[in-house]
């Protein structure tokens, strides 16, 4: 049974006048703080006094916020230092081929001036591969019978002889360089005339001047030209420079070192003389000529028979 006490004996103020109190109170406050700002201080004391609280509550969002952002930049960057280094390995590949490209292009430009001072005819020819068999110094180049190559050709560079075709087809060539142990080429030495033959050493790369006299005018730095005299290489294309002479006998036997000018393994295009290869033959004596010599030689001998005889 419930229980409320009598009229007489109740006290406080009643809940509406309360409620209105406030109420009044709250709207006389708004109108104020937004005509004159007088709760400006307030609030600025309230928030600094809940400052620390709020961050306190944040401290967990942020930590999960930092670590996600932390993980994050670390495979953003790791991703990137990999982009980066593929970049640099496909633009070292970019420089390289440059590079090689401005080589080439300089080279060829040689080959071209080169080709332009020949009387000759000429023909520019870029190496396919070596030659299988490795105990020779071959080279393959892309230019064959369809060119007008034949078989004995020179082959030069802008620096000098190279070697010479030996196996010609419709659109091949094999070239013979002056370094195999089976190639020579008549030459003559630009300080003095001297004429004689160069060898090849084989896969020393360099040549050797034999069956020269003992007392032959020869010296270390001499450059040597073609002398023209086989017939098949141009007079005055540069072949090698004499880098060591043994004294006495042994120069004689081969003691004479070359190395040559031209660039034998280090260029891609080569220039091949397109000389005429039908080299006329060594014409026969004269009949004539000879049985006047031999008519001499018999005269002069019975000559000098004759003074022996009157001298006795």
């Amino acid at each position: 049974m419930e229980y409320n006490p009598p009229p007489l004996f109740r006290q406080g103020v009643p809940a509406f006048l309360k409620m209105a109190f406030f109420a009044s109170l709250s709207v006389a406050l708004l109108v104020a703080d937004s005509r004159w700002h007088v709760l400006q201080p307030v609030r600025q004391v309230l928030n600094a006094v809940m400052y620390p609280l709020q961050r306190a509550a944040l401290l967990p969002r942020d930590a999960a916020v930092s670590a996600a952002d932390y993980f994050s930049s670390l495979t953003t960057l790791q991703n990137e230092i990999k982009e980066l280094k593929q970049r640099q390995i496909e633009n070292s590949q970019v420089l390289q081929q440059t590079q090689a490209l401005a080589g080439e292009n300089a080279h060829l430009r040689k080959i071209l001036a080169t080709r332009e001072r020949l009387t000759a005819k000429s023909v520019v020819a870029e190496i396919l591969f070596d030659a299988r068999d490795v105990f020779t110094r071959k080279i393959v180049l892309n230019r064959g019978t369809q060119d007008g190559v034949l078989r004995g050709q020179p082959v030069i560079d802008e620096n000098g002889v190279v070697g010479q075709v030996t196996r010609v087809f419709a659109m091949t060539a094999e070239v013979t360089l002056l370094t195999d142990k089976n190639q020579a080429i008549p030459v003559q030495v630009v300080r003095n005339g001297l004429r004689t033959v160069v060898y090849g050493r084989g896969n020393s790369g360099l040549l050797d001047m034999r069956f020269l006299a003992a007392n032959a005018d020869i010296q270390v730095g001499d450059t040597l030209v073609t002398s023209g005299i086989d017939g098949v290489y141009p007079l005055g294309l540069s072949v090698a420079k004499v880098i060591k002479i043994d004294s006495g006998a042994a120069a004689a036997l081969g003691g004479i070192v070359c190395q040559p000018l031209a660039g034998m393994d280090r260029n891609r295009h080569l220039l091949i003389l397109l000389v005429d290869m039908n080299i006329q033959p060594r014409p026969a004596p004269d009949e004539t000529s000879e049985k006047q010599g031999r008519k001499r030689h018999r005269a002069a001998s019975a000559s000098v028979v004759s003074q022996q005889e009157g001298a006795k």
